[in-house]
């Protein structure tokens, strides 16, 4: 059974950083790409970033620059770290798995997703 379980939310002060990390299990981690998605109150889900399993990475233009997107396949986990940070990046952040290796920014290839940690930019 396909798992991700993210961590490492919580509440920072505005130009922050933060950390986030999703543990996947069930399936071959390494086939496929991964993405990161966010949701805040009231809001639809943003895209935020992928990374490919050649490493090819993608980001949401309100994050470049300031979040980096990192796998190891060794431990099955995908990264997101986040610098900078504004209130506006407060929200639900989710890892998923794409159905495909190449890093893709739409939602429709992503087919299993975690319950999400909150992230809480304060000013």
């Amino acid at each position: 059974q396909r798992q991700l379980t993210e961590s490492g939310g919580g509440s920072v002060q505005t130009g922050d950083s933060l950390k986030v990390s999703c543990l996947a299990s069930g399936f071959s981690f390494s086939t496929y790409s991964m993405g990161w998605f966010r949701q805040a109150p009231g809001k639809e889900r943003e895209f935020v970033a992928a990374i490919g399993r050649n490493g090819d990475t993608l980001y949401g233009d309100s994050v470049k620059g300031r979040f980096t997107v990192s796998r190891d396949n060794d431990q099955n986990t995908v990264y997101l770290q986040l610098n900078d940070l504004k209130p506006e990046d407060t929200a639900i952040y989710y890892c998923a798995k794409d159905s495909d290796w190449v890093a893709s920014a739409a939602p429709n290839p992503y087919d299993s997703w975690g319950q999400g940690t909150q992230v809480t930019v304060s000013s």
